[in-house]
């Protein structure tokens, strides 16, 4: 990713959804071990993403949901996130 995004703003050139699609993965690059001053690319990229209005929009509304739910005694929300069988 840092690599391509040295030669362009985005992913896919302009802001797309593959943008939308990654930065879900790349919030979490603390829990990953990373350190996204050894990616000046990624870390300029991810700045921008994440300072988008639609951006933290869906975060808050993520977070909003999140707390709402407890998956530890959830039996219905357990038996939709686990255990399903291919159809």
């Amino acid at each position: 990713m840092d690599r391509r995004l040295g030669e362009a703003e985005y992913l896919g050139g302009d802001y797309s959804i593959a943008d939308m699609a990654s930065v879900g993965w790349v919030r979490s690059y603390e829990a990953q071990g990373q350190n996204l001053d050894d990616f000046p690319n990624l870390k300029r990229w991810y700045e921008a993403v994440m300072d988008r209005p639609g951006v933290k929009a869906g975060i808050a509304v993520g977070q909003q949901e999140r707390a709402k739910m407890n998956l530890a005694s959830d039996k219905d929300a357990q038996s939709v996130l686990f255990g399903q069988k291919a159809r």
